[in-house]
């Protein structure tokens, strides 16, 4: 999906939501002055629940980053900056946007963005991340809430040894 998006800021928005597990309120309401590029961390303020709470910032969304606000034309509070002076893009233009992506992508189900939210705990989860971890980035206050965005994959199933063949 990534691949096919032309748009830089819209690339940015769908590297960001996959790469941090935003909320896609969270992602188009967040604030420059929120993120630490050079220790690539954001903080969330005042997300679901009103409780702020820290990011992870992959390498190459940094660098992105970095690009994207060099070049960018208008200037902003916000990361994603909307049509007007001191807004931020819109929730349902940047579902839009995703959505779009999908298609040129040649994905033929709809794909919202919470699946991206999905897919950044299942692949942290796969690659052996702490579900506590997981549940912490995600900011559920409840770790059943994560066990439902994480699924768990046919072949990390087939990793797991039997404790019978310990025997």
């Amino acid at each position: 999906m990534i691949s096919v998006v032309k748009n830089k800021k819209h690339r940015l928005l769908i590297e960001f939501l996959y790469s941090s597990g935003l909320r896609v309120s969270e992602a188009v309401s967040i604030k420059i002055n929120n993120l630490d590029l050079n220790e690539k961390i954001g903080r969330v303020i005042a997300g679901k629940g009103k409780k702020d709470r820290l990011i992870i910032l992959s390498d190459s969304l940094v660098e992105h980053i970095k690009n994207y606000l060099k070049y960018r034309k208008q200037e902003s509070e916000y990361l994603f900056n909307g049509l007007f002076e001191g807004e931020h893009l819109s929730v349902r233009m940047a579902q839009r946007i995703v959505s779009e992506a999908a298609k040129k992508a040649g994905i033929k189900k709809k794909v919202f963005c919470h699946a991206l939210r999905s897919s950044f705990a299942t692949h942290l989860l796969e690659s052996g991340t702490d579900i506590r971890v997981i549940q912490t980035l995600l900011g559920h206050v409840s770790i059943s809430t994560t066990e439902r965005y994480t699924k768990v994959s046919t072949e990390m199933l087939k990793k797991v040894k039997s404790p019978l063949d310990n025997l």
